[in-house]
């Protein structure tokens, strides 16, 4: 059995939908679909979650809704009329809206927000089946809560609760014909609708491949195949072929540092579950993608990709002795914690000690506590934040034991005359980061693309 996944570019409209419901008919294994909700028709065009946040903003400052619902409405209305679905589910997606609407004074900003947002999915599984019904198949539409979606953590940013796993897989221990199901949201356990981060349908797709067993999950986006390196910035990469196979970890890596392919947090279920992970087209289907699984054939001193992303901070602390003061680094990274942010890279040397964090989480304010906090317990001789770095990772099981691979991505970087703020290279060997300047960036992934690839 396969779960296959369809993203928002694949639902855009009528001919994008035809295309999901060949795809899925095409092959008798493929019973669950999960969705996305409708996204841009082209590039001007606005995506129906963002149709949605705008909608729960106006609502929630007390203003007229009737632009924005009208918008978000006409998105499904034009859908169902291409496809000539009647006009039930138009009148049922309008119903479910109003509903919506009308907790805007019942519950708080972030519950509201995500309650609105998850409109977007959730309409859209309930079209989906109506649309596999007009062609004759027998198909319905499945609940998040019916099944055990249940979700915890913060609202837009939910996590899912394991014993979710158990629930799933009886809810899908016996059914018929073809399951849509909504992706990037469930529930809390008292009943409220909670999301997963934006791309949070990949994360759906995963639990509910993993909670089945199946064969493979099949996530279907807009190219054929995961390339090598960001084709915005090396545009050349489209002439050239994708990866055919790679691994889990080399996955979650490049996802980790600007693969927007696929959500790396998406990763993880598909992984503890040993379930293969197929990258696909919507809009070429006969491509076979790029399959993620948990081994591969490795040639020695290949790189599988190289990844980047900008947003990055460094907050840089030294003393003199500070290898002889037992407990620094705890300390250090427990005034980090007092503030709730995580750290992404942790590169030191004798007397001094670097964390890597993102941007995001080190408002001005933030820092300004966090450099008081560091001064006054630690007593360093230097602190500093250092922003506006990208992270390069440069990511492939054949660099493990492959002596000369940093040497080689550091004389690219070299020879374009790019000089690097950092490097850190994983236990596992299978990736090392490199920091650089954020103008720096797209000079330094084209050098390192012509290094390992060319």
């Amino acid at each position: 059995m396969k779960v296959c996944k369809f993203g928002g570019s694949s639902l855009a409209d009528a001919g994008q939908l035809n295309k999901v419901l060949d795809i899925v008919l095409a092959d008798p294994a493929r019973r669950i679909v999960v969705v996305s909700a409708p996204g841009k028709r082209n590039p001007g065009d606005t995506k129906v979650t963002d149709l949605l946040i705008a909608l729960a903003l106006a609502a929630t400052e007390g203003r007229n809704t009737d632009r924005e619902f009208g918008e978000v409405v006409e998105r499904y209305a034009s859908i169902a009329a291409d496809l000539k679905l009647g006009e039930d589910i138009v009148r049922q997606i309008e119903a479910d809206l109003k509903g919506r609407l009308a907790k805007a004074g019942e519950l708080s900003a972030e519950e509201f927000m995500d309650l609105m947002k998850a409109a977007g999915e959730d309409n859209n599984a309930k079209l989906v089946a109506v649309a596999f019904a007009a062609r004759g198949k027998k198909a319905r539409y499945a609940s998040p809560k019916d099944t055990g979606m249940i979700l915890k953590g913060s609202f837009g940013d939910a996590t899912l609760d394991p014993d979710s796993y158990a629930t799933l897989s009886r809810a899908f221990s016996n059914f018929e014909g073809i399951v849509v199901y909504p992706g990037f949201f469930g529930y809390t356990r008292d009943g409220k609708v909670a999301t997963f981060p934006r791309g949070g349908s990949d994360i759906t797709g995963s639990i509910l491949a993993a909670a089945i067993c199946a064969d493979v999950y099949e996530n279907f986006t807009d190219v054929d195949s995961v390339y090598p390196v960001d084709p915005r910035i090396v545009p050349s990469v489209r002439d050239g072929e994708g990866i055919a196979t790679m691994t889990y970890r080399e996955m979650r890596e490049l996802a980790y540092a600007g693969f927007g392919v696929f959500n790396d947090d998406a990763v993880i279920p598909a992984v503890r579950a040993r379930i293969p992970i197929n990258i696909r087209n919507t809009n070429h289907p006969g491509e076979p993608g790029t399959m993620i699984q948990q081994s591969r054939r490795v040639i020695p001193g290949t790189v599988v990709g190289v990844a980047s992303a900008d947003g990055f901070c460094n907050i840089v602390v030294e003393k003199y002795l500070m290898n002889r003061e037992i407990g620094f680094g705890r300390r250090l990274l427990q005034i980090l914690e007092s503030e709730g942010i995580s750290y992404e890279h942790m590169p030191s040397g004798v007397d001094s000690q670097c964390i890597v964090v993102k941007e995001q989480y080190l408002p001005k304010e933030v820092e300004r506590r966090v450099v008081q906090t560091i001064k006054r317990e630690l007593e360093p001789d230097y602190v500093t934040v250092e922003r506006d770095f990208s992270i390069l990772m440069i990511v492939g099981e054949g660099m493990c034991y492959t002596p000369g691979m940093l040497a080689k991505a550091c004389l690219a970087l070299a020879s374009s005359g790019i000089s690097m703020s950092m490097v850190n290279q994983g236990s596992s060997e299978v990736s090392f980061m490199i920091a650089v300047r954020r103008q720096d960036r797209d000079g330094a992934v084209n050098a390192l693309y012509k290094a390992f690839f060319s």
